[in-house]
């Protein structure tokens, strides 16, 4: 039996399927986008966690046998947005999405300051990616950004909170604006070129890799 969570911009939702890839059971639980200001998409990393396991314990009481026979999960999601942590572990702000067009400015500073990005990374600087999002943070938000640790993607949030690991995967990681696509390993140019060091990045696995062990307390 097998486990599916897709962390989406409107629902975070589940799928049970056994080994002939037969659907058991699934259900949604509906997430809010929160938009303070103008171009502004955010949404607070708590509330796709507390869905998740709404959703789950639905799972648990309509199929108890085959929840439990569950041997491994996939996690699938929303690319780009930023999940801003501290040393701690802590969400710093809240998470600023795939569809948020605030960052204008910091992709022609960052395209400025990487003449080549595009050569690197195999694409523009957009709004919607993760890079520049982190240089807006940095300019404006200055306190913040002084405390963050880690970045992660929102699906890799949600797995820190299930495995512990800081880790996402090559396809969604492309999206950043941080991985050198070629070399598949981030670039150190630009990660630097958002004032991040290159520890604020989470490992990076493929896409079928096994990416963690859900925690026993979580399981």
């Amino acid at each position: 039996m097998y486990l599916g969570i897709d962390l989406g911009t409107s629902a975070v939702k589940t799928l049970l399927v056994d080994g002939d890839e037969r659907v058991i059971g699934e259900a949604s639980e509906a997430l809010t986008v929160q938009r303070p200001q103008l171009l502004w998409s955010e949404q607070d990393p708590e509330s796709w966690w507390a869905a998740l396991n709404r959703a789950m314990r639905r799972l648990r009481q309509d199929h108890p046998q085959d929840f439990a026979a569950v041997k491994a999960l996939g996690l699938s999601g929303q690319m780009h947005g930023a999940v801003l942590l501290d040393g701690q572990d802590r969400v710093l702000r809240p998470a600023i999405l795939w569809n948020d067009g605030r960052s204008g400015a910091e992709c022609a500073l960052l395209e400025e300051r990487v003449p080549n990005s595009r050569q690197i990374t195999g694409n523009l600087a957009m709004p919607g990616f993760t890079a520049p999002k982190l240089l807006w943070v940095q300019r404006h938000e200055p306190e913040i950004f002084a405390r963050v640790a880690k970045v992660l993607l929102p699906k890799d949030y949600l797995r820190l909170r299930l495995s512990g690991e800081y880790l996402s995967d090559m396809s969604d990681s492309a999206g950043t604006l941080w991985l050198d696509v070629a070399a598949r390993a981030w670039s150190p140019e630009m990660v630097a070129a958002t004032g991040l060091p290159l520890s604020a990045m989470p490992g990076l696995v493929e896409g079928s890799a096994p990416a963690g062990i859900v925690r026993a307390d979580v399981a």
